[in-house]
This record gives C-alpha cells, structure tokens and sequence, in this order.
C-alpha cells in the first residue's frame, strides 16, 4: 500500500525509538529533524502524482507476493528499464531536496537479496524465503529503511575481531534456537532518526575468526536495546539556511546493546565468506544510484549559477568567460550521469536471483567522476556567483529600518532583478556550497558508497585491460600471446557488444527535464 507524505510523518509517530540530538533525548518529529523528515515525505508524495509514476513507481517482481506497485526508492531492478527509471527517479527526488536517503534502502534489499541465493547454494537456512518474506513486508507498509553498514572500525589497522573493544564493529554475541543477539556500533546512518526500519549489513569483508561479525538483519528503530546519537538534520530554524532549513539529512551513530534479532529477519549469520561479496553487491548498486542524487544536486547548482549571473547584470549569451564555466559545471554533471545511464543499458543479470546489476566498470567510473569533482561543481558555482555569496551581511539586516533600504540601493546589480530577489539566490549558494550543509554535500559525494580508491579498485578490477592487450597484438602482427606469467592478459571479458545483445527499456522510460514530464519513450 503506497503512502502519502503526511502518512509517512503520522507512522513515525508509532515508533517509540530512543534518539540524542544535541544532547537532548527527541522523537522523530523533533523541529531538529523536520529537513531530513520533508526530504523522504517527498518521496511518497511524488509516487502519487501522476505525471511521475513511470520513474517513481515499479512492479515488485521479487517479494513472496509479486505484482505490486511499488515506491520506486525501494524496488528491486528487474531490467534496464528499471535501472533508467530509478537515475530519472532519484535525480528528480534530489532536485527538490539535495538528498532524500530513501534510495539507500533499494540499493540495500537488492544487495541482500541477491546475496541470500549465493547462501542458499552453499547453506540451505532458507535465506530466500526470508528475503522474501521480508520485501513483502516492507512493500505492504510502503517502510523506509535505513542502511546501517559502516561501523565504527576502533584500530583500522585490526581485523574486527582483534579490537580491544569488539563494541566497535557490531557483532553476534548470542545463538538463540529463536534469533540471534547483536551488540555492538554502526556509525553512519543517514536518516536514522526517523526511518522505519535499519537494515544492518557488514562494513568489510572478514575472515574465518570474524564471523561473529559477519552479519546482516533488519530491525525496528525502536527495538529494545538501540540507541541512536544524531546531528541536525540540515539547517532547521536558521534564517540564512535558503535551502536547508526546509531539506537536509540527519547522520546519526547507531548503538546496539544486546538487542535481539529473530531468525526469519537474519540474512547472514556467522557466513563469514559472504561478507564481502555482500559488500560488493551492494556497492555495485549503490554507487549507480549515487550518480543520479548528485547529478540532481548538479540541477540545483546549474540553475542557481545562471540565476546568479543574471541577477549580477550579466547576461551569459555575451560573456564568454563566465558561459564557459557553466559548460564545464553542465559537463561534469552530464558527464557522471551519462556514466549511469551507460551502467544501466550495459548491465548484467544476475543467473541465480534474476535481478539485474548495474554495469561495474562504468557505475564505478561515475562515482568516481562525481567524487572528485564534486569541489569542481562548487569552485564553478563561486567562480560564476562572485564574492557576494559570502559577504552578504546577515538576513536579520533585511529588516533592520537603519540599514536595510541603503543596502538595498546599492547592491542591486541589474534593475530587472530586485535586491530581495538577489541575495535569495546569493544564499541560497552559500547554503549549498559554503556553508556548514555545503560542506556535508561535499563529504558525502567524497565518501558516500566508499572514497575514490574503493571506486579505482573496482575499475582495475574490473576492465578487460587484456582485451585491449590483445588489440594491440593483433595490429603488431605478434599473435596473441597465452602466457600465465603476463597478469596484465588475464583480465579478459566479452566486451559490451554481446552476442546476445544489450538489454533495451522494454517499458515506458519517462524523461524527466527541468522537473516537468516531457516526453514518453516506447
């Protein structure tokens, strides 16, 4: 049953959870998280507009129960199609709101999912049956899940468990005939005051002696035992906060002490080798989806440059330095997300689930891009706003009778463009990019879904290097060598150009451009 943003904040109001923020104890509905509670409200009510429901809303084809249509953040991708339409998805959730979580929650059962038929072959506990189970559970009540994957680590240079507080990763201290029992921290959990749900997966890949810590289940908020310690969600009640006093992401530190799991919620417990594979899946998808939530953060750069630019009396048609750097922010941006698109059509089936991946190479280049150049998008927003955007003096001064009609005489730059309506636009870039919220952008499109030397890894990994060897050989006349001791050949596959073809949308794909539905693609 798909819900309606209002509904989503009355269900938070049944959830009892016990949360920190600032060092005061609140609900989910406290002021303090009211951004980040907005951004996943408009997740549900965009699954109910009509002119949205191609990119917003997918056909479950994976719960116990199959045939329903459900929240596009939290579906299982199926096909190309699905793959295209959740890019459109999630960059149109984050146009609005710069970064709305819910699509971690998709990534997340589609990594879970996937994995539960590797454990199955290897382990009958009926993995797939819960995963199922559990997806129509979550599609029924239409949840937000949270991921709670990376912990806390202690020692980085020691395996988890060599710390000297095992409480520093989470890890199974208890076998019940009925579930299991898990203590320990989770660090990062964005929007996890006022999700429905966690889903708790290995940060890493363990070792055989780490298995009480190879482990991942879902979880009420409010189970007993779970404390969770919070920041802000953006800017609440700040007056200069344009943009992030309506929308921002909480991240909150996730305590667990003792809190009881049972069985049919567990989908690894003690498997200590798919830890990793676990990992893997879920950065594959993950960072698929990241290209579109920044490429979406993109939109809202590129039109508050162009913005700025006019309301500073310059007119971009005729200045050829500063329509420069708006080509370069419009390439960075398109150019992260054509990667996603790319991994979309190029992606792969998984043979065991059914389910499909994004290609790796190409969705690992675009976090990559996006990573990198994410202080690039904002260098381009300042270089083209100028000095103003840090140097307005504070809104308290837009009402002040001493100062304010002055200020307003002589910082208006074009005459077609009023004073208010100039510095709306200088703070709402100073927001995005200078500010305390600007800052947590940049981190997050740094870090999120793992730095830039986890997406270099996966690219070398990855990248048939060998066929390109090959190539090269050929034209030389040398003929191919099959040498064992030359690794830089091994890495050999297919190539994009299958036999078989590249799988092609099969259902409607709506384009999503400039926030309104334009055309249907058949």
């Amino acid at each position: 049953m798909l819900m309606s943003g209002q509904a989503y904040r009355e269900s938070l109001k049944t959830y009892k959870p016990i949360i920190y923020v600032n060092g005061r104890q609140v609900d989910s509905n406290d002021p303090s998280l009211a951004p980040g509670v907005n951004g996943v409200a408009l997740t549900y009510d965009l699954a109910l507009n009509k002119n949205y429901e191609p990119v917003m809303l997918a056909h479950d084809r994976f719960s116990v129960n199959p045939g329903k249509r459900v929240n596009r953040m939290i579906a299982i991708p199926g096909d190309s199609t699905d793959l295209l339409n959740k890019l459109e998805a999630v960059r149109l959730v984050c146009q609005e709101t710069g970064c709305a979580q819910r699509y971690l929650g998709g990534d997340a059962l589609a990594s879970i999912y996937q994995n539960s038929y590797l454990l199955d072959a290897k382990y009958p506990r009926n993995y797939v049956e819960r995963i199922r189970n559990y997806l129509d559970h979550v599609y029924e009540n239409d949840l937000t899940l949270g991921v709670a994957m990376t912990d806390a680590k202690g020692d980085r240079s020691k395996r988890p468990h060599l710390q000297a507080n095992p409480d520093t990763y989470l890890h199974i201290v208890e076998q019940r005939k009925d579930g299991i029992v898990v203590s320990g921290t989770k660090a990062i959990v964005t929007g996890a005051p006022y999700m429905h749900e966690l889903l708790v997966m290995p940060g890493r890949s363990m070792s055989k002696e780490d298995a009480d810590f190879a482990v991942c289940f879902a979880v009420r908020i409010d189970a007993p035992g779970i404390t969770i310690v919070a920041r802000p969600a953006g800017r609440p009640g700040e007056k200069a906060a344009s943009f992030s006093h309506q929308y921002g992401m909480s991240t909150g530190v996730v305590l667990f002490d003792k809190v009881f799991i049972p069985h049919d919620r567990v989908f690894l417990n003690g498997e200590y080798e798919f830890a990793g594979p676990l990992v893997y899946e879920y950065t594959s998808h993950h960072r698929h989806t990241c290209i579109a939530a920044r490429a979406g953060f993109g939109d809202l750069l590129i039109g508050a440059g162009a913005l700025m630019t006019e309301a500073n009396g310059i007119d971009l048609e005729h200045s050829s330095n500063l329509r420069e750097q708006m080509v370069d922010l419009i390439k960075i941006v398109e150019g992260f997300y054509a990667c996603g698109v790319a991994a979309s059509v190029y992606n792969k089936r998984d043979s065991r689930s059914g389910l499909v991946v994004p290609d790796v190479v190409f969705a690992n280049i675009g976090k990559l891009l996006l990573a990198t150049q994410i202080y690039d998008m904002h260098r381009i927003a300042h270089h083209v706003s100028g000095g103003l955007i840090v140097t307005l003096p504070g809104p308290d001064e837009d009402h002040n009778p001493m100062t304010a009609g002055r200020l307003s005489e002589v910082l208006t730059a074009n005459s077609d463009v009023p004073y208010q309506k100039r510095i709306e636009v200088a703070r709402f870039i100073e927001d995005l990019t200078a500010s305390y919220q600007g800052g947590w952008y940049s981190v997050i499109s740094l870090h999120g879904g793992g730095s830039p030397e986890a997406m270099k890894t996966e690219i070398w990994r990855n990248y048939p290097i060998g066929n390109k060897v090959d190539l090269v050989e050929r034209l030389l006349g040398r003929g191919l060598l099959a040498d064992a001791t030359r690794k830089i050949t091994q890495n050999r596959q297919p190539g994009k150009c299958c036999d078989a073809g590249c799988m092609i949308p099969i259902e409607n794909q709506l384009k999503i451009e400039n926030r309104i539905p334009i055309q249907v693609i058949n």
